[in-house]
């Protein structure tokens, strides 16, 4: 049970550097329990930066990260999937030439017995749990033995997603998700990420498309050269309030930063 007022992620004065470059600057970051955080910026912003940092692939030069109310000191993707970080990037690692069975139990596979030292997979439970997972989410696939490489972009999008959520995510970091898609499987994924914080997931997505994050996010982080312009509520800001602060570096007077 989570306790009002409460974050599920909170990231106080978070600074980077690579050598003379600035990535970060005291950035503070916050996503609330089944919230959608639209993390959006420019290139070089810092939003792959602030996410790698919380997903335990480079440490901060300073700062302090709370995950359910506890400082958390996460020194590697396994420790932050651990707590339940998931990440699904845009190149979704997924291995083509494997069914969509293997792929959402890559590195998880289920086994039922051993001959020696050799395990054996339980390939009709992992079948079973595919089924329903992604039957679960909405998602529809001909066949859980269908390879990755027969499906389109927004089935792909989707497995990973139900991957994510099977596997107990209670953070779901999303990169560029809607990236090449059409505009039919666009819409199907971000019905999947609604459905994703209906299920009571936290979701971080990151996008260029301020279109596509506006039309499910809750709340908006904006970020430009390292430094945060702010923290915007979807009730205070249009779409169009947020591509001019990206485009320009600045907030409009009269823009409420919550």
């Amino acid at each position: 049970m989570t306790r009002a007022g409460e974050s599920l992620v909170k990231m106080v004065r978070i600074s980077k550097n690579f050598g003379r470059v600035c990535a970060l600057k005291d950035v503070d970051f916050e996503v609330g329990y089944r919230e959608i955080v639209g993390l959006v910026g420019d290139n070089g912003a810092g939003k792959s930066t602030l996410i790698k940092i919380l997903t335990g692939v480079f440490p901060p030069d300073a700062g302090e990260i709370y995950f359910e109310g506890k400082k958390v000191f996460l020194n590697s993707p396994k420790e932050a999937r651990d707590l339940g970080i998931e990440t699904v990037y845009q190149n979704l690692a997924l291995i083509e030439l494997m069914s969509v069975t293997r792929n959402m139990f890559l590195g998880r596979e289920v086994v039922n017995k051993f001959f020696g030292l050799i395990p054996v997979l339980d390939m009709d439970k992992m079948r079973e749990i595919t089924t329903e997972s992604l039957k679960d989410l909405g998602i529809d696939i001909r066949s859980t033995e269908e390879k990755i490489v027969n499906l389109s972009g927004g089935q792909r999008q989707a497995v990973a997603i139900g991957r994510a959520i099977h596997f107990g995510a209670k953070l779901l970091i999303l990169d560029e998700p809607t990236a090449a898609l059409s505009i039919r499987e666009c819409h199907k994924v971000l019905d999947h990420i609604l459905e994703a914080k209906e299920k009571g997931v936290s979701v971080i997505f990151i996008t260029h498309n301020i279109y596509h994050v506006y039309s499910v996010a809750d709340k908006f982080t904006v970020l430009d050269h390292g430094i945060k312009l702010g923290d915007f509520r979807k009730q205070d800001v249009t779409a169009e309030d947020i591509i001019e602060m990206v485009r320009t570096g600045q907030v409009r007077e009269g823009i409420c930063n919550s």
